[in-house]
C-alpha cells in the first residue's frame, strides 16, 4: 500500500513538472518575441531618424531637379557614386547623416545621389561631368553648369566648407 502512494504522489510530482517546464518554455518564447519585435522597432525609430537627420536625398531626376533647383533658387549637389566603392559607403553611413550637414544641405540644395553604373542619369552624369573617380561630389545650378567638383572622401566638416560657397 505504501509503494502505491509513493508511486502517485511521484505521478504527480512529474505532472507538476512538465506543467512548469512548458509554462517557462511559453514564458521564455513570449518574452523573445518581444524583445524581437521591440529591437525591430527602435531600429526602424533609428533609421527614421537619422534619414530626417542628414541629408535628404530626393528621388528626382537630373532634369527634375534642375526644374526645381529654378523654382526655388538652389544649386543641386549630387553625389556621384557606385556600389562597390568604399569611401561612397563610409560618406553614406557617416558625414550624409550628421545632423548639422542635413541641416545646411537640405535647407541650400537640391541633393541627388546617383550611380554612375545603375542610374538611368548615371552615364550622362558621369561623362557631362567628366567624373572618373568614386566618390565624385557634384555642384551645379538649374541649367546644369558645373559651379564645383569634390573628389573622395569627405568629413562632415569638409562638407561644411563645400556648402560655403552659397553664402
Amino acid at each position: 500500500m505504501a509503494s502505491i502512494e509513493k508511486n502517485h504522489i511521484f505521478d504527480l510530482d512529474l505532472e507538476i513538472m512538465k506543467k512548469t517546464i512548458v509554462g517557462i518554455f511559453l514564458v521564455g518564447v513570449t518574452l523573445i518575441g518581444f524583445a524581437f519585435t521591440n529591437n525591430q522597432n527602435t531600429k526602424k525609430a533609428t533609421i527614421a531618424r537619422e534619414e530626417v537627420l542628414g541629408i535628404n536625398f530626393q528621388n528626382l531626376s537630373l532634369e527634375e531637379a534642375k526644374k526645381l533647383a529654378k523654382e526655388t533658387n538652389k544649386l543641386i549637389f549630387i553625389d556621384v557614386y557606385t556600389a562597390w566603392c568604399g569611401p561612397c559607403k563610409m560618406m553614406a553611413k557617416g558625414p550624409f547623416k550628421e545632423e548639422k550637414v542635413g541641416k545646411i544641405y537640405n535647407e541650400q540644395f537640391i541633393n541627388l545621389k546617383i550611380d554612375a553604373e545603375k542610374d538611368a542619369d548615371g552615364p550622362f552624369v558621369s561623362r557631362a561631368y567628366s567624373v572618373r573617380a568614386y566618390p565624385t561630389m557634384i555642384f551645379i545650378n538649374g541649367d546644369g553648369k558645373l559651379i564645383k567638383t569634390v573628389i573622395g572622401y569627405q568629413n562632415a566638416e569638409a562638407l561644411l566648407m563645400h556648402a560655403e560657397m552659397r553664402k
